[in-house]
């Protein structure tokens, strides 16, 4: 019986439906789902439940008797904890110590690269909290979340596993989640996780400047340990956290400053004023935004400004800003996206 082949569109169909099945996004192995068990410090590293070797930093605060508060970094997309060497060395002379981890996947963490999981990196962030609240019992403890690290800090507080600090601190918060994207970016990213997950990604020719600092910058592009190329699905991660997001924005912690800069190239203000508008009418939300500010905002050549604003408010959350950044910041955020929508 001789075989009738079969419509070549059906065939693209089938080697289509094949890839799809052999391609997944990669997700690092690790993790403990008990969300209650401690973390412990080894050295240099936070240790997980897992026994993941988290590499951490400590930048002791100055003067006696030993610090006024403490601030736990979380970093951003690609980062690590160095990225906090320069508000937490300004932060350790005013009398606040700085801790920050190498967050799963990324400095010198095991699966460097890798998405971990959201739900991973947030009880990891609950678990280093604990571990710094144990270790400074009688003192008020913050955390200081930028960009993913903002998003990790608010998908923690969504699943219930960020225990109670003194304050949160976002920093152009991770919030570019589906429900604010066009649907051609929501089908290109499913597409490119399911079929090239492997494939990696740069951001050079795209024209997109994190910060105004050129020492920064070029600091950054000289350091082995951020990572320069991404896989794409550790960006089809990094939305499914940012979804985690948006939705955190009614569990998010008070008191609460929520920072973004008008020249943010790397989270767009749509998405901000959405998260932004959530947050509308809570009592103990503080929103600044810095018409001069970069998505880098404690790395910009105006990062002082932002320093002193985040020393004053842990000082007196009720007290307006020094540096006026939240007179009216809802409503010069919205100007700003009006503007760019009638352009």
């Amino acid at each position: 019986m001789t075989r009738v082949p079969a419509p070549r569109p059906l065939l693209w169909l089938a080697a289509l439906v094949l890839a799809l099945t052999a391609c997944a996004p990669r997700v690092a192995p690790g993790g403990d789902a008990v969300s209650d068990t401690p973390a412990r410090r080894d050295g240099r590293a936070l240790v997980m439940p897992d026994g993941a070797r988290l590499p951490l930093r400590v930048w002791d605060a100055r003067g006696n008797p030993g610090p006024q508060a403490v601030v736990l970094g979380v970093h951003g997309f690609n980062d690590y904890s160095m990225g906090f060497d320069l508000p937490a060395q300004w932060f350790a002379a005013q009398e606040i110590a700085v801790y920050a981890y190498d967050q799963r996947g990324f400095g010198g963490t095991p699966n460097r690269g890798v998405w971990p999981g959201e739900a991973v990196l947030a009880r990891d962030l609950g678990r280093a909290v604990r571990w710094v609240k144990t270790r400074h019992p009688d003192t008020p403890v913050y955390v200081l979340g930028v960009s993913m690290g903002g998003g990790v800090t608010l998908a923690a507080a969504d699943m219930g596993v960020l225990p109670e600090v003194a304050g949160i601190v976002l920093a152009a918060p991770a919030v570019w989640a589906r429900e604010t994207m066009p649907f051609y970016q929501r089908w290109a990213l499913w597409l490119g996780a399911h079929t090239v997950p492997w494939l990696t990604l740069s951001g050079a020719g795209l024209d997109r400047e994190p910060t105004d600092n050129a020492v920064a910058l070029r600091t950054l592009a000289m350091d082995p340990k951020v990572i320069g190329k991404t896989r794409v699905d550790a960006i089809h991660g990094l939305v499914n956290l940012m979804d985690a997001a948006l939705r955190g924005a009614d569990a998010l912690p008070v008191p609460a400053l929520v920072l973004y800069g008008a020249n943010d190239e790397i989270v767009p203000p749509e998405p901000t004023e959405r998260f932004w508008q959530r947050l509308d009418g809570r009592s103990g939300v503080t929103r600044a935004f810095y018409p001069e500010g970069y998505h880098m905002l404690l790395r910009d050549t105006q990062a002082y400004t932002v320093w002193r604003d985040i020393r004053s408010w842990m000082a007196d959350p009720a007290a307006p800003l020094p540096s006026g950044a939240d007179a009216r910041p809802l409503e010069r955020l919205t100007e700003m996206t009006s503007g760019d929508s009638g352009s």
